[in-house]
């Protein structure tokens, strides 16, 4: 049972309810959608993503012999589920915003009309995907807006939580606005550049800190960025300096401890003063959004920025408030009213005005409604097939790129007032919700 694939990859409650609804004959058509209940404190934006790494799952979704074996003698079901999971298959509809779309609380994401069994099961697979993938994404992007032109690069693969965590996050990064990862199999599949030269470990294998540099030169003339804090990174500069005058081409150099402001500083003057004026200066370590700012704000000369743990981890802010809830079953609109949790009931769209570029605010209404703006969510899929052709990363990265070109300028900023973004709800939605709240349960 490969987990990325498997239709166990679930919360036992969405395969008890299936059993229930199965039994019960309860197979009409249901609608889902998948939200955000609100932002973070301090978040202007989020950015949603994963789901064309939704799509694909859906594509494919099926019940193996392992994972029927698992059914039949799980001890929570009843004789035969096993034989009726063996025949399911998506068979529904699938509206989504494409990857990369700059959302607000409330708006949908995605909406999965399909038989209520069907529509359930994949519940807790489809909010890990677009959560992950969001999540992160939308971090990445703070770092971009904080680094104001400056190159990232994603060096976060190491402390990511796990395989799909790791590829994810590159993804993400990438989409976002960063120049590269050093995740090798994300490059490979995903078409981003891969960067990385040497380790500290690299440097203590030699004898002298001047060899191991010299090897290196030798070895990669066309990438010869030095990391220089292994003993001293003043030292390590001026070795620098030294290995340049012996002819070697140097394209950078990295810091990695210390204080990172002051240190570019003192290895800017030194490099300068050798001559290296065209050698650029790399930080890392322990690197976000805030420290970048805080490093630009202190004029800091670095010309590039390694994100690794903090970002890959989304370590202040590490959920989004997600949700999947059911919208409307056998034709009836339905709606969650427990305290704090509540949500607009119906299936609903988002239109999207701009003026002069700008984006200028959005209304959330039934999705039939015909309004001012352009609808964000389109058809991906039908009958459980695509009907979208899948998008390379590209398109997704200039996609985000527009979007955080086109946000109000207060929307942007790392400490961002709640609720600055404008989201109407329409007339007719706040009129389906009353008439859903009068319903007798």
């Amino acid at each position: 049972m490969e987990p990325a694939h498997s239709p166990l990859l679930t919360d036992l409650y969405q395969l008890t309810m299936v059993d229930s609804y199965l039994q019960q004959g309860m197979d009409a058509p249901a609608s889902f959608e998948l939200f955000s209940r609100k932002l973070p404190p301090g978040r202007g934006f989020y950015i949603a993503a994963g789901i064309e790494a939704v799509v694909d799952w859906l594509t494919e979704m099926r019940f193996g012999d392992a994972e029927l074996d698992w059914i039949r003698t799980c001890g929570h079901f009843r004789a035969g589920l096993a034989e009726e999971l063996a025949q399911l298959r998506f068979t529904g509809h699938v509206e989504a915003v494409p990857d990369g779309t700059i959302l607000f609380p409330q708006e949908p994401i995605l909406r999965v009309t399909a038989p209520l069994p069907e529509a359930q099961l994949i519940e807790s697979r489809v909010m890990n995907l677009v959560h992950l993938h969001s999540l992160l994404t939308s971090k990445a992007a703070r770092a971009v807006l904080a680094a104001g032109g400056g190159s990232l690069v994603d060096f976060g693969m190491r402390r990511a939580h796990g395989a799909e965590a790791a590829m994810a996050a590159a993804r993400s990064t990438w989409i976002a606005g960063y120049a590269g990862t050093a995740t090798c199999l994300a490059g490979a599949r995903y078409d981003i550049p891969t960067v990385g030269t040497m380790a500290h470990s690299y440097v203590l294998a030699f004898d002298r800190e001047i060899d191991a540099f010299r090897a290196f030169a030798t070895a990669h003339p066309r990438n010869v960025v030095l990391l220089i804090d292994t003993y001293d990174t003043a030292d390590g500069a001026r070795k620098t300096v030294q290995l340049a005058r012996e002819g070697h081409p140097v394209h950078g150099v990295r810091i990695d401890s210390g204080d990172l402001g002051a240190e570019a500083r003192r290895v800017r003057r030194i490099l300068d003063e050798g001559g290296l004026e065209q050698v650029r200066i790399l930080v890392s370590g322990d690197l976000d959004e805030y420290a970048i700012a805080r490093l630009r704000a202190d004029a800091a000369p670095i010309d590039g920025f390694g994100l690794g743990t903090r970002m890959d981890t989304a370590a202040d802010q590490p959920h989004l408030d997600m949700a999947y809830k059911l919208q409307e079953y056998r034709g009836v609109a339905r709606r969650k009213r427990s305290v704090g949790k509540m949500h607009w009931p119906g299936r609903k769209q988002v239109r999207r005005r701009f003026v002069d570029g700008v984006a200028a605010g959005d209304t959330l209404c039934l999705a039939e409604e015909e309004l001012p703006g352009a609808p964000l969510l389109t058809e991906v899929m039908d009958g459980g097939q695509r009907t979208r052709s899948p998008e390379g990363t590209a398109a997704i990265r200039e996609r985000v790129r527009e979007g955080l070109a086109a946000l109000p300028e207060a929307c942007r900023a790392l400490e961002a007032e709640p609720d600055l973004y404008p989201v109407e709800v329409s007339t007719r939605l706040r009129a389906c919700a009353e008439a859903t709240d009068r319903q007798r349960h």
